[in-house]
């Protein structure tokens, strides 16, 4: 087992924190290559000094876009409301250029 940091803004954070966000998406690249089911992840919130969570990894989902990945579960495990909505949020940290580079990873997790 080991053990990732990742960081997350404000938002997503609070959604993880409270339990409304199960699953994490990122890019597959070379960082998250590396996580694997059983692992825990340490996610720090930007902008609150200090402020951590720690989750387990109960799932990995692959999938060659996050349009794929959000329309396959429930938008509701992304802290979402629309596929829409959470393309347009992701946007504000991933490239369409990266995300077909690289691929996509849900992480799924349990606190």
């Amino acid at each position: 087992m080991s053990i990732h940091y990742l960081a997350l803004s404000r938002k997503p954070f609070s959604k993880i924190k409270t339990g409304k966000k199960t699953i994490e998406s990122r890019l597959f690249d070379g960082k998250r290559r590396e996580i694997k089911v059983g692992d825990e992840i340490e996610f720090g919130c930007e902008g609150k000094s200090g402020e951590k969570i720690v989750v387990k990894v109960v799932g990995l989902y692959r999938f060659k876009s996050f349009k794929e990945l959000f329309s396959v579960f429930e938008v509701e495990k992304f802290g979402g409301e629309s596929v829409k909505e959470l393309l347009a949020e992701i946007r504000q940290f991933y490239s369409k250029e990266d995300e077909m580079k690289w691929g996509v990873l849900g992480i799924e997790i349990e606190k």
